[in-house]
């Protein structure tokens, strides 16, 4: 059984591969290649255009593939979204698709755009935001650079943003959240009716949700007396009961946790006043609810 699977090129390709990675598969490509190798012989990859990703899948051209939920409904595709994986190219957020007008415009509410002209990359989803909120106007396909286009060419543009930066570096300002997208693994239909296809394509869904889940997450071990567990416990920012395990010296045993990162710094003090000793943290590749 071979799996024909889809990898985005372009903004996502780099932090996919490195999801690949901590999910167990290693990909190989040099820079002039369309055609990843990979260390799982059933999985045969090729690099494909997140913007163009579902209409492959939807035609059976690809077994799966990854991209995004704006391109899905940009393109109106008729595939299994299989499973949502949050992560985008410089964070493991949502990015959203945002009207935008200049800082002096009088565009305030998607009201305002009655009659006016838009410039956007997602001309689909656009019309379909305008038609949802009742309103007439010009949408224009943008082929890039479209931050510059306002007021100069249109009155506002809708573009992708994560953070924002290029927006205000352009003296935009957001007006409404058109969509809100995440990536997806999205399989064909027919595929996906495959046992051995299906079976493919949901564990590797299970392993990159677990790198995903262990993005943010360490793991702790450390030693502590007795009697003093109990106070850990009370304190503990564990996923669930800490593992117990009794060491050589009766008196003492060792607990092993998994944590958020973020909250570390803050932790390991207080494990040492509650005499806490060999405290060890160390990095996750997955993480498996």
């Amino acid at each position: 059984m071979q799996l024909r699977l889809g990898l985005p090129k372009g903004s996502l390709q780099d932090s996919t591969f490195e999801l690949m990675r901590l999910a167990g598969f290693n990909f190989y490509i040099n820079s002039r290649s369309y055609f990843p190798r990979c260390d799982d012989p059933s999985i045969e990859a090729m690099l494909i255009r997140a913007q163009e990703m579902a209409k492959y899948v939807e035609d059976g051209v690809l077994d799966a593939g990854l991209t995004g939920k704006d391109w899905i409904e940009e393109n109106d595709a008729d595939v299994v979204e299989v499973s949502e994986l949050v992560y985008a190219k410089s964070s493991f957020s949502a990015v959203r698709w945002v009207l935008a007008a200049p800082n002096d415009s009088e565009i305030r509410s998607v009201k305002d755009l009655q009659g006016k002209r838009i410039a956007t990359e997602v001309v689909n989803l656009t019309r379909k935001y305008l038609q949802k909120n009742g309103v007439e106007a010009d949408v224009e396909f943008s082929w890039g650079a479209t931050e510059v286009k306002a007021p100069t060419l249109v009155d506002a543009i809708v573009e992708l943003t994560e953070t924002g930066s290029s927006l205000k570096a352009n003296d935009l300002r957001i007006v409404d959240t058109v969509l809100e997208s995440t990536t997806r693994l999205i399989a064909n239909k027919e595929s996906y009716r495959d046992p051995d296809k299906k079976n493919k394509i949901d564990n590797l869904a299970l392993l990159l949700q677990g790198a995903i889940n262990a993005k943010e997450k360490v793991g702790l071990k450390f030693n502590i007396r007795k009697d003093a567990v109990q106070k850990i416990m009370d304190t503990l920012p564990a996923m669930k009961q800490p593992t117990i395990s009794p060491l050589t010296d009766e008196n003492y045993v060792a607990l092993e946790v998994i944590v958020n990162e973020d909250i570390v710094r803050e932790f390991i003090p207080t494990l040492k006043e509650h005499g806490a000793s060999d405290i060890i943290e160390y990095p996750l590749n997955k993480v498996i609810y």
